[in-house]
Parts: structure tokens; sequence; C-alpha cells
């Protein structure tokens, strides 16, 4: 299941972080997934991070708990390539902070162990350019080009994201040891993790700076699997999830399966006349994480009420029910692993999305109703799972 900390009834790892393990073990799930965890930037996003590395200690069930300075020293110590740069950045008690999260964290990821529940992160692709990466490791950034999307049939002049791009040449030069601590660091978090945004490393969008949209971009060569190979060379085997959404070449498939890792289908996208159409369940490979709908999207019913009647008639979908229709679609496809949001088991409308792109109000800030997710959503999600063979254990 897919749920952010932020979006737990308290948006902290308090009490209701382990009422939701213990749900997810009830509803006979073994995967929690989450959204970046590091610090969000001021609209709320924990995709544009001030660090790459550091954890928010805003989810902090007990902010003021007392750290002494020899776990600061040991902290530190485990943690040198980042933690000195993100003091000087954050300030304050910064590496407390981080001593706090790192506590509390592992004491959560210990509970849910213990009921069967592994944990899903995700990391992405780029880094803000107010952040302490950026300031501190300008050399491992190109000057003049910033990322974004071409133009589409969503957008004629694309999407102009503006966060820096890296300087693959001058990263490969360093035997890309920023990409392995970072992939080491998002470890110590999560069990599996998904890399957004991943056709970025095979080729990107680069777009002059100071231009007023991403229609002057350019394509640009990205480093293929040299990064990956230098972190498995250095970490074994990468647990990852490779995000392939969207147009995808021929190169980008090529990259993935010489990785061996699974990407990613939604059965939103499922429902047109292509027969080729890769996230229709009968095209899927065992080799792959099938979603609902992912935080970047509307919500099942959210995005079922926006179909005109001969869509919805065409899905096959229940009119009454098409949450659970999805829910049951994902379940019964040969996809390694399904996921589905929260709000899609509860059934919620376009009120609970998590994030509309290209917009900047009104995202991140959806809370799960405290009791929402009953006995009986349990009940109906575990006989489910294991009418499709999915129970574990």
């Amino acid at each position: 299941m897919l749920l952010h900390p932020t979006s737990l009834p308290g948006g902290r790892l308090d009490r209701d972080a382990y009422a939701f393990v213990d749900w997810l073990a009830a509803a006979g799930q073994s995967w929690w997934q989450i959204l970046p965890l590091g610090p969000p930037d001021s609209s709320g996003s924990p995709y544009a991070s001030p660090s790459a590395f550091a954890a928010w200690s805003g989810l902090l069930a007990e902010p003021d708990a007392a750290v002494g300075p020899a776990e600061v020293t040991s902290f530190a110590a485990r943690h040198p390539f980042w933690s000195a740069d993100w003091k000087r950045f954050a300030g304050g008690d910064a590496l407390e902070d981080q001593v706090r999260f790192e506590r509390e964290w592992t004491a959560l990821r210990a509970h849910a162990a213990s009921k069967g529940v592994r944990l899903i992160g995700d990391l992405p692709i780029y880094v803000s350019p107010v952040g302490a990466d950026h300031r501190y490791h300008p050399e491992l950034f190109r000057v003049g080009v910033v990322a974004g999307a071409p133009p589409d049939e969503l957008s004629a002049t694309g999407q102009l994201w503006g966060n820096p791009l890296y300087d693959w040449s001058a990263l490969h030069r360093q035997h890309y040891r920023w990409w392995i601590e970072r992939f080491r660091r998002s470890f110590e978090f999560v069990d599996l993790l998904r890399v957004d945004h991943f056709r970025g490393f095979v080729s990107y969008w680069a777009v002059p700076e100071g231009a007023p949209t991403a229609a002057s971009g350019r394509w640009q060569r990205g480093p293929g699997e040299a990064v990956f190979a230098a972190a498995q060379a250095e970490l074994g085997d990468l647990p990852l999830i490779l995000e392939d959404l969207g147009v995808i070449t021929p190169a980008v498939k090529r990259l993935r399966d010489e990785l061996g890792l699974p990407g990613m289908a939604v059965l939103q996208f499922a429902f047109d006349d292509d027969p080729a159409n890769p996230y229709k369940p009968e095209n899927f490979r065992e080799r792959l994480v099938v979603y609902t709908g992912t935080h970047d999207m509307d919500t099942a019913v959210g995005w079922w009420r926006g179909l005109s009647h001969e869509q919805r008639a065409a899905t096959g979908l229940d009119a009454g029910e098409p949450h659970w229709s999805l829910i049951e679609l994902a379940f019964g496809s040969r996809a390694a692993l399904a996921v589905v949001q929260a709000q899609d088991v509860l059934g919620l409308g376009s009120e609970a999305r998590m994030n509309t792109p290209g917009t900047t109000e009104g995202n991140w800030g959806w809370r799960l109703e405290p009791g929402a997710l009953s006995d009986e959503l349990a009940a109906r999600l575990r006989d489910l799972t294991l009418a499709s063979g999915r129970l574990r254990g």
C-alpha cells in the first residue's frame, strides 16, 4: 500500500504509524510504500528537498527528545560524506534531528519487520537548486542548463522543472561516489527503492537556463548503466523499482532489462484501443510492479468520475465500486508486486488526491481520517489477497 507518513492522521512517526503497520499486517499486505523522506520544499513537496541525504525532522514523534554529544559524533562518523554539509546548511540541531529520526525510524522499521511488512522508498533523480547538495558540490552539476521535459500531447511547451542537471563526466571522474552514497543512505531507510524518472539515466532534456519554457531544450545523453554498476560493485545487489512510465524509448527498455530490474505499470492508463498498450494486464511481464495509480495521479474514484459514460462502459469495471475493480485487476495480474493507494482502498474521490503535477497549491496535504482503515476493510483486502494467491505465509 502507498501512503506517505505525512498522510497518517498525525502526520508523524507516532502511534498512528505503528497502527498503520498493524492494519497492513491484518489486511495481508507485506509492503508499505512511502514517498521521499527528506525535508519538503516550501510547497510541501518531498521531491524538491534541500537534501538528498537528510531525513525530515517534521516527521518526528518526539522532536525534543534528548540527544547526547556522543550520539551526534557517532552519527557524523557513520555518515562522513554528507553530514557536515547538512550541518552547515541547516544549522542548529541539524544532526541531533538526524539522530532522533534514526532512532524513531529504526524502531518503526523493526516493528514492521516483526509484522512481516517491508518498506518501499522513493528516490527522486534530481536535487533542489537551492539545497545543500548543489551548494556544496557545484562541481557535480552543469552550468547554463536546467532540467525539464519536452513538449508532448499534454503540453505544447513541455515542462520546465528548473532542477540542476548532473555533469555526468564530473561524476564519472569521481567514480560516481555521490550516487553510491545516495543509494547507501536510501537503503538505511527501506528494503526496496523506486527510482523516479529512470529514463533520465539514458537521456535527459536539458533546457537553457532562463528560458521561458522547456520547448527550447535538447536531449542529452545520460550515463546509462555506469551509475548502477558502480553502486552494485560497492553495495551489492540493488533492490530497485525503475519508474519507466510515459513515452519510453527502446534504449530505456533495453537498459531496464539489462539491469534485470522491474519497471512499472499503472492501470489507469490501461483502457484504450491499443492492443499493444503495455499497461493492459494481458501485456504485463512478471518482472513488473503494477499500481492502481500513483501519487501524481487522481484517485481511482476521481479518475472514474472524469470518464464519459462511454469510456466507463469500455473499461469493463464495476460502476458501483470501480476502485475495488482496479484493485482486483492489479492483484489478479501476473505482475510480481501490486501496489494500491490507501485512498483507493477507501474509495475516496479527487479531494484526496496527493499531487497534481504542474501546480504548486493544494498538494501534499491529504491525511487519513482516524479509524478510516477499518477492520472490515482489512478483512476484505486480506480475502482478495488470499484469493489472488498473493498472501504471504
